[in-house]
């Protein structure tokens, strides 16, 4: 009984060892993350995507030069890989994605022949530490 109960330990130590491992290796895409796209008429506008991590489940949403966010669905996170989905126009776009460190490499794919798919890399953006407050002004007393 000794020896099985000492087996089983064993087993079950080893197994979260390597759960820790496999996810420590895995990449957390949560935060803000933009990108310059390129318009076929030589403009360009910016993408901001705002990813929620939580263990595989991915949420989020989409910013673009509409300037109402687009919800993202579908997100799915496997190691440095993820995918979700998003719709404009009533055109769905399937995103697929590699993390490495803050670069995203992304690629997109519609079934709709008016909007083509494309690559882009997406940069994270950094938190910019807040302005240290300005000190309080002494109180004048009334006179």
């Amino acid at each position: 009984m000794k020896k099985s109960m000492k087996k089983l330990l064993c087993v079950c130590a080893a197994l979260a060892i390597t759960l820790s491992a496999a996810t420590a290796m895995a990449a957390d895409v949560t935060g803000s993350w933009t990108a310059e796209v390129k318009a076929p008429d030589g403009s360009s506008f910016q993408l901001t995507f705002t990813f929620k991590q939580d263990g595989t489940a991915l949420t989020g949403t989409v910013l673009g030069a509409g300037g109402d966010p687009m919800p993202i669905s579908n997100g799915k996170v496997d190691g440095d890989k993820f995918t979700f989905d998003d719709s404009f126009n009533g055109v769905t776009i399937h995103h697929d994605c590699t993390v490495a460190g803050d670069s995203i490499k992304m690629t997109t794919k519609t079934d709709s022949p008016d909007f083509p798919g494309m690559e882009l890399t997406l940069t994270r953006v950094k938190s910019v530490p807040a302005a240290p407050a300005a000190p309080a002004q002494p109180a004048t007393p009334p006179q």
